[in-house]
């Protein structure tokens, strides 16, 4: 792609995100999303296979039924209280159709469905910014209206995108897909507490797109897309092999690496609102994710050889690892470790 056009597309990723994050109004909160979505498709379709092409019609079709939905709900708020500030969403039915909506933004169950085939179809790179970036503007709309929602709909969302995210992501051998069920899965570790304490959701997302972030920058260094390719990788790269095995355990949510560190939270605040037995099903459910991260894992770096793969060794690399992904492996793997440090020297 022209870089003069790439350049273009990404600040207008930029503009939309900002001016989500930073509204008061519903229509200025829904131009975001819409410049957002317009931003992303080019991106997903410059491939031009057909793959990407129908992963660019599918985005383009969910997300536009989704901004729909967002303006209807504003609308019947404001109809019906004259407000138009997001913080003021207190009509019962609004607040039902901007969960469908948000949802389907996000990709939670029972909307998922587009997610996986939108992400096997884009580049890793663009794969990257619709898992972490392009949810952060309706995150932020859920974290903004929050106190309004309803805890019970929220509550069977999370549970049944924990239960999916993690059963449909058992049999997959695409790398791309696996880290799409993996996304729905944490979705529904953020859904679960965000009535009761919003700024832990918002900490699960910004975890969750760090270690993201490692895991797509180390696929796309080593240029891995399905797990077969991924069994003879560790020969190109040793060193960022390891670091991506530890990622997966940390995204994995296996103690005493990062990714435990909301979860731990999540359950303990779920606990003081006697919430136990949706923190012990939620919990059990992860269960079933970190199956497939251990299977990931064990593609990575454990299978040695004598194995019975027919792919040609790869020649190890010379290129040095970029810093950004030795600084985002770092905070992947050892923020949890290195929080009691940390808060005993601020």
């Amino acid at each position: 792609m022209n870089p003069q056009a790439n350049l273009i597309f990404i600040a207008s990723l930029l503009l939309g995100t900002t001016i989500t994050i930073s509204s008061n109004h519903w229509i200025m909160a829904w131009t975001g999303l819409e410049i957002n979505t317009l931003a992303i498709l080019p991106l997903i379709s410059k491939s031009h296979h057909p793959r990407a092409i129908e992963a660019a019609t599918k985005y383009f079709l969910t997300q536009a039924a989704a901004s729909a939905l967002v303006l209807f709900s504003s609308m019947t708020n404001a109809w019906h209280t004259g407000q138009w500030d997001i913080t003021q969403l207190t009509h019962p039915t609004s607040c039902l159709i901007l969960t469908s909506a948000i949802a389907m933004k996000l990709g939670l169950v029972p909307f998922h469905f587009w997610f996986p085939e939108v992400l096997q179809g884009s580049p890793l790179t663009t794969g990257l910014i619709l898992s972490t970036a392009m949810k952060l503007p309706p995150m932020t709309l859920l974290y903004m209206t929050s106190s309004s929602l309803n805890p019970t709909l929220l509550t069977i969302l999370a549970i049944l995108s924990a239960a999916l995210g993690g059963w449909m992501g058992l049999n997959q051998t695409q790398i791309r897909k696996i880290l799409a069920f993996s996304s729905i899965s944490h979705l529904g570790w953020m859904a679960i507490i965000l009535i009761y304490n919003p700024k832990l959701t918002l900490l699960n997302f910004y975890l969750y797109a760090v270690m993201t972030t490692t895991v797509f920058l180390t696929l796309n260094t080593t240029k891995v897309l399905k797990l077969s390719t991924l069994l003879t990788a560790w020969t190109k790269a040793p060193s960022l092999n390891t670091m991506l095995l530890l990622t997966l355990l940390s995204l994995a949510g296996l103690p005493p690496l990062t990714g435990f560190l909301p979860k731990w939270l999540i359950i303990q605040e779920l606990t003081k609102q006697d919430m136990a037995p949706a923190a012990t099903l939620i919990s059990l459910l992860s269960l079933l994710s970190v199956f497939f991260y251990l299977r990931l894992a064990y593609c990575t770096t454990i299978t040695l050889p004598p194995h019975t793969t027919n792919h040609m060794k790869q020649w190890r690399t010379n290129k040095p690892t970029s810093t950004a992904i030795a600084i985002l492996t770092t905070v992947s793997v050892m923020l949890l470790p290195a929080s009691p440090m940390i808060l005993t020297i601020v």
